[in-house]
């Protein structure tokens, strides 16, 4: 985030960001990691619970992983090469030309690209690069993505940040200043329960919104219409969610 517009929808939530969001997959870091010409340290900017650092750390000798929310610092899983600390995206405090890779998952929407941009440019060392990724909704049969589709692009839409739209085009109207390289298709997965996929829902800062305005939960309609369409409320189904990558090395600045 950045020291002008840090919008903070993340923090109260922490826990139950960290306990239901989906984990990316190996294939997406070693995508990543083949990207710099090096792999001493890596820059997770908005690493959010570190679901990203985690992985780049065991493909980087060290990982700075830095969030405006202290309280999503405090649910980050800990790890030997990682250091966590609080900081805004565009005043990391990382020491000039000292990163090889920095990284941005599912958060680049909340940031002012300009600014973060100026600031990975600035700690990017010779050869290094960035890379860039979001997800938007997630999938599991028809029938059921019909009701989740409803509830994201119907009952949520006037609780959607308009930075969301940003998700849904995959970043694609983003100009990013990169000499970009063709990212493999990679999608996420995880077998999960009913209970557990209305527990993402929640996660959504729409539905954080939507409850706030109602002064009630407006998953458990969702979970009972797709009750009737899961099957056996504790088993497991998997639930996909495409990847939108976008990496390359920093055109250089004029």
């Amino acid at each position: 985030m950045t020291s002008r517009s840090f919008k903070d929808y993340f923090s109260e939530t922490a826990a139950a960001y960290a306990a239901f969001r989906p984990r990316y997959p190996d294939a997406l870091f070693d995508f990543v990691a083949s990207l710099p010409a090096r792999r001493v340290t890596a820059w997770d900017c908005a690493t959010g619970n570190g679901q990203a650092a985690i992985p780049l750390a065991k493909r980087f000798d060290r990982v700075i992983a830095t969030d405006a929310s202290a309280e999503q610092i405090a649910h980050a899983e800990p790890h030997a090469r990682i250091g966590y600390r609080v900081a805004l995206a565009d005043a990391s405090g990382i020491e000039s030309g000292s990163i090889d890779l920095v990284t941005v998952a599912q958060a680049l929407h909340w940031l002012e690209p300009d600014a973060f941009f100026a600031e990975a440019r600035r700690v990017l060392g010779p050869g290094g690069a960035v890379a860039v990724w979001c997800y938007a909704r997630p999938r599991v049969a028809a029938d059921i993505d019909q009701v989740i589709e409803r509830f994201y692009a119907g009952t949520l839409a006037p609780y959607w940040s308009p930075e969301r739209g940003l998700v849904d085009q995959g970043y694609r109207s983003i100009a990013m200043p990169i000499h970009e390289v063709a990212a493999p298709v990679v999608s996420m997965a995880s077998d999960m329960t009913l209970d557990e996929l209305a527990g993402y829902l929640r996660t959504w800062s729409a539905t954080r919104k939507l409850a706030e305005a109602l002064k009630r939960d407006p998953v458990v309609e969702v979970r009972d219409e797709l009750r009737r369409l899961w099957g056996p409320e504790n088993e497991r189904r998997t639930v996909t969610w495409p990847l939108h990558v976008r990496a390359g090395r920093l055109v250089a600045d004029r």
